[in-house]
């Protein structure tokens, strides 16, 4: 079974086709700066010994995913005779509001769902959605699924995902912490209970997916029990460029005494602030290696980024009643950071947890315990994956009808 997995923004398409049977990837591919004079389209398969890069016009997300199909149905470097070989789409959805709980095969009526959720995602929705419709267009017959970041974190109790506003504005507007990268910390929730040999369903874990957007989850007994992103996805974790955590009076402040707009205090909280606003630099790398030179603003990022992680993990920690399996690092941060796992762990001893720092510092890419022995608490780096989670969840979708 071949399952092919979209996520679509608002100038790009990324993509992968998986064969399901070993869940190797066949093809991938990425197209940006849709609309634009000349776009890029990156493409890789297991018929090429590297990757090929092509520079044209793309004017739309359905010309976009013509380009793709006619790469994996090329005769000599495409991987699949036709369209026909795909057994489903699935689709990246950042938004479902309380709509969605789970995966859902795409129809008239979800895509109106969809729809009525852009002005809660209004910069991720509408790209998600121009990938559907490209799809449904050009994959006649072929089934859609559409998978929601939101839909992992519909588990949590209303304590936790409830404002302490007016009920009307709830009950009215939805307004309301949603939680996102919910295929993520489903995935490594996963992997984690796998790797400790305990069924799901009884599995304690605090997931911290450190990218460039950074989440952290709290789960118990495998489902979503609360996560730091709220609403929107400023909330929460110090992240590449926005805030996270803010006094909510400040933007009040700005608009009044500074005189910034609307769209210009949005714009400088998601995409001027975050590590960015205190290091000028957004890519974890590059601060680290500006830390190592003596960069005091680099530094400083780093104290803010691993103080605000350490906040959430103790936070966490007490709303689980102490009852914890494991802490897991994720993403791209999460993943390859050796020195901010070592930083977000220290002196944690008190809390049962101890870092094994030859542990920590050996290069994998499996699943892995980088605690000591005595730790009472498993500190674990599981690698992401959420086009697989996507497609497997799509698989599963379309088998159960």
């Amino acid at each position: 079974m071949k399952i092919l997995v979209i996520n679509t923004g608002s100038s790009s398409i990324k993509y992968q086709l998986f064969e399901m049977n070993d869940k190797s990837v066949l093809a991938s591919g990425l197209i940006e700066r849709i609309g634009e004079n000349t776009a890029k389209h990156k493409f890789s398969s297991v018929n090429l010994k590297e990757s090929i890069v092509l520079e044209k016009s793309i004017p739309d997300h359905e010309t976009g995913i013509s380009e793709m199909d006619e790469l994996l149905t090329n005769a000599k470097d495409g991987v699949i005779k036709n369209s026909s070989e795909i057994s489903a789409i699935g689709h990246r959805v950042v938004h479902g509001g309380e709509t969605f709980t789970k995966p859902t095969i795409i129809d008239d009526d979800v895509i109106k769902a969809i729809e009525s959720n852009v002005p809660l995602a209004p910069l991720h929705n509408p790209g998600n959605l121009s990938g559907i419709y490209a799809a449904k267009k050009f994959f006649k017959g072929v089934p859609n699924v559409a998978v929601f970041d939101t839909a992992f974190h519909q588990t949590m109790p209303e304590g936790n995902y409830r404002y302490a506003i007016p009920n009307e504005y709830y009950e009215k507007y939805k307004i309301r912490r949603y939680g996102f990268h919910g295929t993520s910390h489903q995935y490594v929730s996963k992997l984690a209970a796998q790797f400790l040999n305990k069924p799901i369903e009884s599995v304690n874990l605090i997931t911290l997916h450190l990218g460039n957007g950074a989440s952290v989850c709290s789960i118990k007994n495998g489902k979503s029990f609360d996560t730091s992103m709220g609403m929107t996805p400023l909330e929460g974790l110090i992240m590449g460029t926005r805030t996270g955590d803010l006094d909510p009076a400040i933007p009040f402040f700005m608009a009044d005494h500074v005189k910034l707009s609307y769209k210009e205090i949005d714009t400088l909280l998601n995409k001027q602030s975050g590590l960015k606003g205190i290091s000028a630099l957004n890519d974890m790398r590059d601060i680290l290696a500006k830390k190592a030179e003596g960069d005091k603003n680099a530094k400083l990022a780093i104290e803010m980024y691993v103080k605000r992680i350490r906040k959430y993990i103790g936070a966490y920690l007490v709303g689980l009643d102490g009852k914890l399996d494991a802490i897991v690092f994720t993403a791209g941060i999460g993943e390859n950071a050796t020195e901010i796992r070592k930083l977000c762990m220290e002196n944690l001893s008190s809390l049962g947890i101890e870092l094994d720092e030859n542990k920590n510092n050996a290069s994998s890419k499996q699943v892995r315990e980088i605690n000591t022995e005595k730790s009472k608490i498993k500190v674990l780096v599981c690698p992401t994956n959420e086009e697989l989670e996507i497609a497997q969840q799509a698989k599963e979708v379309i088998e159960a009808n």
